[in-house]
């Protein structure tokens, strides 16, 4: 009961400012507060003796705060990344889809495709081919490697700065679809 006392007086002296200190970090308000709230959990979650031999509560706060926070945040990014996936999935139907769609897709898988023949055009040919050949024709980097000559961990450099150029133009061409929907 007294490790209860202990941190309900803790949560009183310090939840204030600690959530101040978070709502700086974070965008919103609910989110601050979940921060704070897994806070003091990991305080509460902490063994009777342990929280003695904490000398300076507010610096194990802060420190636990900051940590919240940066979990906080990779988990934003992450989700941002499966967004992004979804929107690479949304092109990869469109560019596969059946030939008995709706004329409006049928219109849009063309559309993409012309996009994609542009923006192909634009990268350097060696981005262009080890992306072309790799995506479209299904070789493995090391046999490209192997019938070019071109080390294998160039050709995979290659073929990210490609990737990254074509998920840049096509996720502008996808905000511009969606502002027109």
């Amino acid at each position: 009961m007294a490790q209860k006392n202990n941190i309900e007086s803790v949560f009183t002296e310090h939840s204030p400012r600690l959530l101040g200190y978070i709502r700086s970090k974070v965008s919103s308000l609910e989110d601050a507060e979940d921060i704070l709230q897994d806070v003091f959990y990991q305080l509460a979650r902490t063994p009777a003796d342990s929280l003695s031999e904490i000398e300076r509560v507010s610096s194990w706060l802060y420190k636990v705060a900051r940590n919240s926070i940066l979990n906080f945040w990779r988990k934003k990014r992450e989700i941002s990344l499966d967004a992004e996936d979804v929107i690479c999935e949304d092109f990869a139907h469109t560019l596969f889809c059946s030939p008995q769609d709706a004329p409006d897709t049928v219109l849009l898988r063309k559309l993409v495709w012309q996009e994609l023949d542009i923006a192909l055009s634009e990268l350097p040919p060696e981005q262009c081919e080890v992306f072309c050949l790799t995506v479209f024709d299904g070789m493995p980097i090391k046999e490209i490697s192997s019938a070019t000559g071109v080390p294998a961990a160039t050709l995979l450099s290659r073929k990210h700065y490609a990737v990254k150029f074509l998920r840049k133009r096509f996720h502008n061409l996808y905000e511009a679809l969606i502002s027109q929907a």
